[in-house]
């Protein structure tokens, strides 16, 4: 079995520790370093070549999310937290997962198993949360079941911390993905990135209207980064 180098980045010493107690029961895990400050870190990377990190994102110096915008290359990033409202901006970085302390074992395995898939090659949240796929339907696994989705019956996804949140013309379903892997499953010709946390089914818009599109009576933003292109998908 392969061993994968682990740092932990965090400014408290209980949290460092918790993380490597967890570790500890994961016999595949190396921790090569644990660290206070985002500085550390990177002296860290210049000697190592890390798998994944363990990162805080309010640290003192430069907070977590700021670093891994500095990085070309970036290990597995599993960001650890207690201030939920930063998920958006952890998962628009392609973090592999997002844990609001006070996390459990359980949970803390679930990301760790998120961030091996992808270093063997394997789409994490695709793997883990969608059972089969076809040109007009996808499979994805919430509440401890399998649910078939047609593709022409979304509205839209919503990124929701730890989960993207998919709503139907019917349901809202909440599986345990990233809202990057989300949006790799939609296709592009019927689904369209608006704000980094939304994505809609163009088939589906009632109107637009400003800097919002409406899906039915619901108001979805359009980011300022994403309205030109957007316009464009639409022929406007």
């Amino acid at each position: 079995m392969n061993r994968w180098k682990c740092v932990i980045a965090d400014d408290e010493p209980i949290a460092r520790d918790i993380i490597q107690s967890y570790c500890a029961h994961l016999p595949y895990l190396e921790i090569i370093a644990s660290v206070g400050n985002a500085l550390e870190v990177k002296a860290v990377l210049t000697k190592e070549n890390i798998d994944i990190l363990f990162l805080d994102i309010n640290m003192p110096v430069m907070s977590g999310i700021s670093f891994i915008r500095t990085l070309r290359n970036p290990p597995q990033v599993i960001f650890t937290t207690a201030y939920k409202e930063f998920a958006v901006d952890a998962f628009d970085l392609d973090a592999c997962d997002y844990l609001l302390k006070p996390f459990s074992l359980d949970r803390f395995i679930v990301a760790i198993d998120k961030a091996v898939q992808r270093l063997q090659g394997k789409p994490a949240g695709v793997q883990e949360n969608i059972a089969s796929s076809s040109n007009d339907s996808i499979f994805i696994r919430a509440e401890g079941k399998i649910f078939k989705i047609l593709q022409n019956d979304m509205l839209y996804a919503e990124a929701s911390g730890n989960y993207t949140k998919i709503v139907t013309v019917n349901n809202i379903f909440m599986p345990s993905m990233t809202f990057s892997a989300a949006e790799e499953l939609l296709p592009k010709q019927m689904f369209a990135r608006v704000h980094r946390s939304f994505i809609i089914n163009k088939n589906k818009i009632n109107h637009i209207e400003g800097n919002r599109v409406y899906i039915g009576k619901t108001e979805i933003p359009i980011g300022s980064n994403y309205k030109e292109g957007f316009l464009k998908e639409i022929g406007l």
